[in-house]
């Protein structure tokens, strides 16, 4: 019988930034990693559509065994997080959320910024968070441009790079932000180059960490989490699928450029809204 696995997904390769500490914290648990780059990036997309994807993706995920879904993806997040829940009502989902609460507690200027896709920055999401816990905190919001696209190819760093987050980040340092969040999974990949540009006495907060610990948290408490034994998984403990909606190679060959690991990568396409696994 199929061991119960943890689902997570993401537009493009982001996400990998969270499976990799989800990975850490449970490292002989069972992962299957979806990637939808058929349409990364979701940045730009609708909220409906994003909506429609991330239910399509859940339910693929569902159907490969997955009894808990990480939605490694803050524009999802944002946008399909609460439906998911209302449409899956026995399934946790584990979501992004802007960590605006521990940007303002670290603040001492008082001004934080936030770096996201513009889709982010509309959901109802954002607004929440900044409500509840930015009250007497000037937030910035940051996009940066074609920043997703260049991750997705593989790159850390370039001049593109660069480019892309001198340009987006120059109005934060001129209002005098101390705390930078992190608010797309991408990003995370690029730390370095916005540590260099921001220089070292500015906080960079990356929700991944806190991702996993939730993940942790939930999946432990769940008679499937419970009732494994230690050491199930590989002997390696890396025991992850990944399955992208682009190309296979492709993915293969940006994850080793990320995350120095190069697996076989499955092909899924989309059929009349319907996401089905394809040899």
């Amino acid at each position: 019988m199929t061991r119960p696995s943890i689902g997570v997904f993401d537009s493009g390769v982001g996400g990998l930034s969270v499976l990799r500490e989800i990975k850490q914290r449970l490292p002989h648990e069972p992962l299957v990693y979806f990637a939808d780059q058929t349409h990364v990036p979701y940045g730009s997309r609708s909220l409906n559509d994003v909506q429609a994807l991330s239910e399509g993706i859940t339910r693929f995920l569902l159907e490969q065994g997955c009894e808990l879904v990480v939605v490694a993806c803050n524009t999802a997040s944002a946008a399909a997080l609460h439906l998911l829940r209302s449409n899956f009502p026995t399934t946790p989902f584990v979501g992004m959320e802007p960590a605006v609460k521990p940007a303002a507690e670290r603040s001492e200027t008082r001004k934080v910024a936030v770096l996201a896709t513009p889709a982010t920055f509309q959901g109802a999401l954002f607004a929440s968070v900044v409500d509840r816990f930015a009250d007497g905190v000037e937030v910035v919001e940051i996009v940066a441009p074609g920043l997703v696209e260049l991750i997705e190819s593989g790159q850390t760093t370039s001049g593109e790079i660069d480019s892309a987050l001198s340009e987006a980040l120059e109005p934060a340092k001129s209002q005098g932000i101390d705390t930078l969040v992190l608010a797309c999974t991408h990003y995370s990949f690029v730390v370095p180059a916005i540590q260099r540009i921001l220089g070292p006495n500015v906080i960079i907060i990356d929700p991944a960490p806190a991702v996993a610990r939730q993940t942790e948290r939930l999946w432990e408490g769940k008679d499937a989490g419970a009732n494994t034994s230690e050491g199930a998984g590989t002997q390696s403990g890396i025991s992850a699928r990944y399955i992208t909606s682009g190309d296979p190679g492709a993915f293969r060959s940006s994850m080793l450029k990320l995350v120095g690991e190069g697996a076989n990568t499955e092909p899924a396409s989309w059929v009349a809204g319907t996401l089905i696994a394809t040899s």
